[in-house]
């Protein structure tokens, strides 16, 4: 099916939304090469792409995988995501997320590689000063994981002004749902996200979710987010791609459908997918957990005539659950 001569570098390509993203490459007719260290990324889980074994870290790799290519662009998807542990570990992050990002630019220019593709996140505005969020809110992460990714952004811009870099940032919401085909799904050890926690309780009686808090200013009392299907979310960074491709400027985006939905809703909504019981517990609140984290995603819509396919939260729990 690929039908264009020069391929896509995938960076962490076999993890939940990079293998997605090489599925969809695949589909659209570009070949993928995908770099992954299987730190939590899964080798079944890169189809039709060949996968080199292999961190940012390591500058000789990264050489001679460019040396051994023709790249159109880089898609970066291979961050460490979670806020707790990025508090608690924040080294693991910078040395990651920063450090071997920087690895990775570099090596793009020394090989004259200057379209980017960037894996942001709306952690980077912290806490929000009003909703839905739109790329005008003042960013102000929480956390080290918030930071790394504002960090890069700031990066990609200084580099896009002296080296000409052409960059799109998609700062994602809640990523959510699977391969409507039932390939891919999605796998994080250990799993924090709460749709596929939620589905591990439907699927495992011994299993529960745990409600933290239901004294939020919303509409039943439990924290609203703004979940975008994987499948999406990867038509976007198609959509991107092809914009820098027209010779688009570079930019930030945010990618999100601008519906909330509460997490007492994601969990009547995966009664009704699975037919199954779901154990649920009470906790508390959460330090950190904003009560509503909704995108205004009209700017990346306009840019790049989007429009998500999947935005019903019934079809991302289903095809979650396949």
């Amino acid at each position: 099916m690929p039908t264009n001569s020069k391929s896509i570098l995938v960076i962490g390509g076999a993890g939940y939304i990079g293998s997605h993203m090489v599925a969809h490459l695949y589909q659209a007719g570009f070949t993928s090469v995908v770099i992954d260290n299987l730190v939590t990324g899964h080798r079944d889980a890169v189809l039709d792409a060949e996968l080199i074994v292999g961190d940012i870290a390591d500058i000789a790799l990264l050489d001679d995988v460019f040396a051994s290519h023709d790249f159109l662009a880089v898609m970066h998807f291979a961050s460490f995501i979670q806020v707790g542990e990025s508090v608690k570990d924040p080294a693991k992050y910078y040395n990651n997320n920063v450090a071997g990002t920087l690895n990775l630019l570099n090596t793009m220019l020394r090989w004259k590689v200057n379209q980017f593709i960037f894996s942001s996140t709306a952690a980077v505005y912290g806490e929000p000063l009003y909703t839905p969020i739109d790329e005008k809110h003042p960013t102000a992460p929480i956390n080290p994981y918030g930071h790394s990714k504002r960090m890069i952004e700031q990066i990609l811009e200084d580099y896009a002004h002296a080296y000409g870099l052409q960059f799109i940032s998609l700062r994602y919401f809640n990523a959510a749902g699977a391969d409507p085909a039932g390939r891919l799904a999605e796998r994080h050890e250990p799993e924090t996200h709460l749709i596929p926690l939620v589905l591990q309780a439907a699927q495992d009686k011994n299993r529960s979710i745990t409600v933290f808090g239901r004294d939020y200013p919303t509409s039943d009392g439990t924290c609203v987010r703004d979940y975008i299907h994987v499948t999406d979310l990867c038509e976007a960074h198609l959509l991107a791609l092809r914009a820098l491709e027209k010779g688009g400027k570079s930019a930030i985006y945010n990618l999100g459908t601008g519906q909330g939905y509460s997490v007492q809703q994601v969990i009547d909504v995966a009664r009704q997918v699975t037919q199954c019981n779901i154990t649920v517990l009470e906790g508390n609140r959460r330090p950190g957990d904003p009560a509503i984290l909704v995108a205004n995603p009209r700017r990346a819509m306009q840019a790049f005539n989007w429009q998500p396919k999947y935005p019903d939260l019934h079809t991302i729990i289903s095809h979650a659950w396949l």
